[in-house]
């Protein structure tokens, strides 16, 4: 594989580093970290992207995408991860707009796409239910037709951000005929409807983006459902495929990497600083390595999907070396901020801890608990890659 940049992939290097310097600025950062002005803070900061063309690097032009190939989305990735840039809210670009693109019928494309595109509509996913753990095929929320809508009765879990969402795309079940993976439903649903609440869920890193989201006699429109009913298991699993690509995080392991180097440094025990400490040398490496091999197997994908292929096992892969690498930098940084990360928010001042990533080393290590779990746990994706690769 040949890693070296062009002349042109240079000058869209500088482009993109230009463009986050410039409207990245130090007004929208302050407003994506203060929860009470976050959701406003993401939608103007993907306008900004749409309005330089960059918000969908993975959609068609045809759509509205980038057109971009393999090496340009790597470049955007790893600038914007270095950055120290959030990446776009998954659910509407990375996720339903490929559905909808992809299976959807030409009236939905044209209500849905350029609202995704401007960050109209914030999206939020309904596929795993309570009780169903990783079993997504299980679920029991039931839809059935009366007239020229859908009832939908049952209850999804772990919703990420849907209390601010305006739309969440479910799979429900349609028919109990055959398999379980057979009778599923692909449906969009506007989130004012009535019969629907949202109860948040409390987790231990002290951020509120976890729902539970309940159906009490909701009707939604026939129209509303994606491409043919009882066929939402085939629409599922590709936006799974883009999913997990996407969790693999390479570009954010890296830049976090980075920072634990820099901590590490900076941390003196005995007059010695950790970076130089042989144990932690040994650990820092590892990881390292997987990371550097987690990144070709990565740019070997998007180039498969760049000429025209679709992500199979490979996305299965990325997912489970991605959350794996990214849990291993979670330990590493709790272990550089030592006692400092165990305080609470109100204990003491950053002033006063001496370790400003502290807090925050804390936070991403319990969040990051739930990344082998969520987007199919990795036990799920192994059991896809032998059937899959190995035809077991």
């Amino acid at each position: 594989m040949d890693t070296s940049f062009a002349t042109e992939d240079l000058a869209f290097r500088d482009e993109v580093r230009a463009f986050f310097a410039e409207a990245y600025d130090e007004e929208l950062q302050g407003r994506l970290a203060d929860l009470s002005t976050y959701k406003e803070a993401v939608i103007d900061w993907q306008r900004r992207l749409y309005n330089k063309g960059w918000v969908a690097a993975g959609w068609p032009v045809e759509h509205g995408g980038t057109g971009w190939n393999s090496t340009q989305k790597f470049i955007y990735e790893t600038e914007r991860a270095a950055a120290g840039i959030p990446d776009v809210i998954p659910f509407g670009l990375a996720m339903v707009g490929h559905v909808i693109y992809t299976f959807g019928n030409e009236e939905q494309k044209a209500r849905f796409l350029p609202r995704i595109l401007n960050s109209d509509d914030w999206w939020c996913q309904g596929y795993s239910e309570p009780g169903s753990g990783s079993d997504l095929a299980s679920l029991k929320t039931s839809a059935v037709v009366d007239g020229d809508d859908y009832i939908v009765n049952g209850a999804k879990i772990w919703t990420s951000y849907a209390q601010h969402a305006d739309w969440i795309f479910c799979l429900v079940r349609t028919s109990t005929e055959g398999k379980k993976q057979e009778g599923i439903s692909f449906l969009l649903i506007d989130m004012t409807t009535p019969g629907i609440n949202v109860k948040p869920i409390a987790t231990i890193d002290d951020h509120h983006s976890l729902n539970e989201v309940e159906f009490a006699d909701v009707r939604v429109p026939i129209a509303n459902r994606i491409g043919e009913q009882d066929k939402g298991w085939t629409y599922a699993k590709a936006l799974l495929a883009h999913e997990r690509t996407n969790i693999a995080g390479v570009a954010d392991s890296k830049r976090s990497l980075g920072q634990v180097r820099t901590f590490a440094k900076k941390e003196i025990n005995g007059g010695v600083a950790l970076i130089d400490d042989p144990v932690f040398q040994s650990r820092l490496s590892s990881i390292d390595i997987d990371l550097m091999a987690l990144e070709y197997t990565e740019l070997r994908v998007l180039a498969a999907v760049s000429a025209g292929g679709a992500p199979g096992a490979e996305s299965s892969l990325l997912k489970i070396k991605g959350t794996e690498v990214q849990q291993a930098i979670q330990e590493l940084q709790m272990e550089v901020a030592g006692y400092y990360q165990g305080l609470l928010v109100d204990d003491l001042s950053v002033e006063q801890l001496g370790h400003s990533f502290g807090r925050a080393a804390r936070q991403s290590y319990m969040y990051g608990r739930a990344a082998t779990i969520y987007g199919g746990s990795n036990e799920v994706q192994k059991n896809i890659i032998a059937k899959a690769v190995l035809g077991l």
